[in-house]
């Protein structure tokens, strides 16, 4: 499965446009890399375990979407945008959304 940002695949054609289709993935982040990303935040430096954490899920989302688009017959997905958003009444859980086109090329 071919996946890219771009509109297009250079020296594909393409020949369907299925539909959009999406993957999503909420993680939560426990109370243990809370704590540790709150000392990187005051001694600066970077948090691993966050970074490790949105790694993994946006891999999740991106499979999960092209699962989807190979169960409406695509082989390939263009256009893709990957987003993030945090939620939950603390701010500790964050989803991770990938969506594209899925498309049939040549």
């Amino acid at each position: 499965m071919t996946i890219t940002t771009t509109p297009s695949i250079e020296s594909r054609q393409i020949v369907e446009y299925k539909k959009i289709v999406f993957g999503e993935v909420i993680i939560g982040i426990n109370a243990f890399k809370d704590m540790a990303a709150g000392m990187r935040n005051i001694f600066g430096g970077r948090s691993a375990s966050y970074e490790l954490e949105l790694q993994q899920a946006r891999e999740d989302a991106l499979r999960e979407m092209s699962e989807r688009a190979m169960e409406v017959g695509a082989n390939a997905v263009v256009g893709v945008d990957v987003d993030y958003e945090v939620l939950g009444t603390g701010g500790n859980m964050i989803m991770v959304s990938a969506s594209g086109t899925a498309v049939v090329v040549q």
